[in-house]
């Protein structure tokens, strides 16, 4: 027992390790990487902290040496499913009345194991499994996480002590409740961080979590799940489901006791479970929440008084294109540049593509790894062969090459597209692939509503203009367009507790992860009203006779 209201210590985004040569970190991370290459892992399905090795089986490959297998994962099935959500509602209320500093303390020693001892871990499970270099693993698996962590636990305070105003006699209060039954919380495969995040976060609110990873990150989700355990989760309260999407989520979706989903992924596979949930509507003890992050076609616009700025630009376009792959919900992937800047962004374009360094991210000298799967190859090959079939309307400007032979490697490639309505303008392909146009600087306000436009997403998007107004204009005509809008800057690299993450339209419910927005999703406030001094007779004052009226 606690008699005190204790204050969580106030967060701080964790600091950026460089892993330059000759720095600890560095050859800590070296040493984890190959005794971790040097292992094969059994991954279970974990219910009430109990491992289950349930014999259907895939197998977690380095995207960047396809044959080399890093786990047996073991699939859950619909009996699973049923086992973990009886499971998570028997624990649910004892995790519901742990009062919050105690829950609290959970993650906050989550976030120091992870900025430790962990460290090595979860970065390198990222970058065997996912193909992540040592930067991107850092920023992912490390810091961002952290980062939620810390931040999350902070918000969750800030929430709880938002209270209503009182009049005399009475003290009113909100309970924030957890929602009634489990949350679904569905991970995609490109950030550890997010993994993880969509099952701490409803988590922390008190709920219990149904958590299914992507199969193709699953080693990080392992790690995850492990550094949580020893922080002290209580078994029961996040059950972890790998295995074919449909088979675990039907019956999730089914159940009465869905109380909401959180899911980062695709549009198509979101739509379709929304889909789902308003077929079975009836059947539900409650509305579920949904909260989604999509898809995105996300821009960078380029205004001609950027001429000064021309290494910047170029700068972002490269970065924001082709780190990690091009595989971030935020990455860039189509670029509009005026006639006046292309002659001389071109070549330089050209330049800093040419440079970039693609392999084994164990070689900490390359900027790229592989693409995450067979899957993901095909599908942006095809788009490739668009750009080298599209005649006029198409030219490759860098890259185009793909190489399958070792692992799944494609090369940055840029396209230049005379139609803004290109396929390659507007679908996601979620891979190295960065469609560009050039328009004439007497149409920038007609092109700039061409951007807003022509694509069904509203994730990510960056601006660059020297000249203020132009800046001005361009918040205007994409004020929709992007739920996370940089100016002179890339639009990647959203910092927890500084850019609320996420977007609208076809990208998600823009309920901003990191921050206290997505955290109040998760609660069902119960009002509660105490009158110190209740009424004792039930006629109401002006009910008393008055002499002046004669009675």
């Amino acid at each position: 027992m606690l008699n005190a209201i204790p204050r969580v210590p106030a967060p701080k985004n964790e600091p950026v390790l460089s892993h330059a040569p000759g720095t600890p970190e560095r050859a800590e991370l070296q040493a984890t990487l190959k005794r971790m290459s040097g292992e094969k892992i059994e991954i279970p399905v974990v219910i009430g902290g109990k491992h289950i090795r349930t014999g259907k089986t895939d197998t977690v490959r380095m995207p960047h040496k396809h044959q080399h297998v890093l786990a047996t994962l073991h699939e859950a099935d619909a009996s699973h499913v049923e086992q973990a959500i009886q499971n998570a509602l028997s624990v649910k209320e004892e995790w519901a009345r742990m009062p919050f500093h105690a829950r609290a303390a959970i993650f906050l020693r989550a976030a120091e194991l992870l900025a430790t001892r962990y460290r090595p871990l979860l970065n390198a499970s990222t970058m065997l499994g996912q193909s992540k270099t040592a930067h991107q693993a850092e920023i992912d698996a490390s810091c961002e996480l952290i980062d939620f962590l810390r931040y999350n636990v902070h918000f969750a305070e800030q929430i709880l002590a938002t209270q209503p105003e009182n009049s005399p006699q009475t003290w009113n209060m909100l309970d924030y409740r957890p929602l009634d039954g489990f949350v679904f919380a569905v991970a995609p495969f490109n950030f550890s961080s997010i993994a993880v995040n969509l099952a701490v976060t409803p988590a922390i609110m008190g709920n219990v979590v149904l958590w299914k990873p992507s199969s193709t990150a699953a080693l990080s989700a392992w790690y995850g799940l492990e550094l949580l355990r020893e922080a002290g989760l209580p078994d029961g309260v996040i059950n972890m489901l790998p295995g074919d999407g449909p088979t675990v989520g039907n019956p999730v979706m089914a159940s009465p006791h869905l109380g909401g989903i959180h899911f980062t992924g695709s549009t198509p596979t979101f739509n379709s479970m929304w889909r789902t949930v308003g077929e079975n509507i009836g059947r539900y003890k409650q509305y579920p929440r949904l909260v989604g992050e999509t898809g995105g076609k996300d821009f960078i616009f380029a205004h001609a008084s950027a001429a000064d700025d021309l290494e910047a630009l170029a700068v972002a376009i490269v970065r924001g294109g082709f780190e990690y792959q091009g595989q971030k919900c935020s990455a860039a992937s189509r670029v509009y540049v005026p006639e006046s800047l292309w002659g001389r962004l071109k070549p330089r374009l050209q330049e800093l593509i040419h440079e970039l360094r693609m392999g084994d991210v164990a070689d900490f000298r390359n900027f790229m790894g592989a693409v995450i799967d067979e899957k993901s190859f095909k599908k942006v090959s095809s788009y490739i062969e668009l750009a080298k079939s599209g005649g006029s309307e198409a030219t490759i400007v860098a890259g185009g090459e793909t190489d399958r032979s070792e692992g799944w490697f494609v090369r940055p490639t840029l396209v230049q597209l005379t139609n803004p309505r290109h396929r390659i303008m507007q679908e996601e392909i979620f891979a190295p692939l960065v469609g560009l146009h050039v328009y004439p600087d007497n149409r920038f306000e007609e092109t700039l509503r061409e951007c807003d436009q022509s694509a069904a997403y509203a994730l990510t998007g960056a601006v660059f203009a020297r000249d203020r107004k132009a800046i001005e204009t361009m918040q205007r005509e994409l004020r929709h367009a992007a739920g996370n809008f940089y100016i002179n800057d890339k639009p990647t690299g959203a910092v927890v507790g500084q850019q609320p993450f996420g977007g609208s339209r076809a990208s998600g419910t823009n309920d901003k992860s990191g921050s206290m927005i997505n955290l109040f999703r998760w609660s069902s406030p119960r009002t509660i009203k105490e009158n110190f001094v209740p009424p004792t007779k039930v006629a109401y004052p002006f009910m008393d006779a008055d002499p002046r009226d004669g009675k």
